[in-house]
């Protein structure tokens, strides 16, 4: 049983195959545990990564896993793929396969953009990340083919319409490095938005790379197709 959250009674109750009311004699037995402590609540809420055991027998140790990736141009962000390499194939012995089957991937990336990628097991991390509610802000390098001005930085922040979707985009940061190279910071993410934008300057695009969602950062050791484990627990999302 997979759960993303549960209550531990009713957990139990389908994991053993026992019912209820057994179920709250082991409680007072004081023969569950969840996380090491001793279980006294039929109503105590559990999810996927709580370690739970009855009689010191693990019923459940699921492991969560946060990764940073480096993709490279010419690997999707998929899980799999008949044409191209996939951001799981490039994780090669980093994780098991087990664990390499339970990843998804937050914030995807093209065939053609470089940069930050970040999959977990966990969705309730990647929905905080990902929903339109928690605004949360990603950052490309981006360089064009021909050189940019001053006029791009009000047009990226009064926001594009989109008659495709009939949507104007949100206001987007535009700092301009030099002539050619520019910081793009956005907290949506429309499809090929940021392509589409300075495709209405006509110039296009002739590289992309995300650098940081959030407060994740790209690891700037991290070599392209290479892959770290994060460790969370203190990480804030902004």
């Amino acid at each position: 049983m997979s759960i993303s959250r549960a209550r531990l009674d009713r957990f139990i109750s389908e994991k053993c195959q026992i019912n209820r009311k057994k179920v709250r004699l082991l409680l007072a037995q004081k023969r569950i545990r969840v996380d090491g402590l001793i279980a006294t609540d039929i109503d105590q809420p559990i999810n996927k990564f709580s370690l739970i055991s009855l009689d010191d027998q693990i019923i459940q140790s699921n492991k969560a896993l946060y990764i940073m990736m480096h993709k490279p141009v010419g690997v999707v962000c998929a899980t799999k793929d008949d044409k191209h390499k996939t951001v799981i194939d490039l994780l090669g012995g980093l994780l098991t396969p087990k664990e390499r089957a339970s990843l998804h991937i937050v914030g995807r990336l093209d065939l053609n953009t470089s940069g930050l990628v970040l999959l977990t097991n966990d969705s309730r991390w990647s929905e905080q990340l990902t929903s339109p509610k928690s605004k949360v802000s990603k950052h490309y390098l981006v360089t064009l083919k021909n050189p940019i001005n001053e006029e791009y930085i009000q047009a990226f922040a009064q926001g594009m319409y989109f008659a495709f979707e009939k949507i104007t985009t949100k206001p987007v940061t535009l700092n301009i490095i030099h002539q050619y190279q520019a910081e793009v910071i956005l907290t949506e993410g429309r499809y090929h938005q940021i392509k589409r934008m300075f495709g209405r300057f006509s110039n296009p695009v002739t590289a992309l790379h995300r650098t940081s969602i959030g407060d994740f950062v790209l690891d700037k050791t991290l070599l392209p197709g290479k892959s770290q484990i994060l460790n969370i627990s203190n990480k804030i999302i902004t």
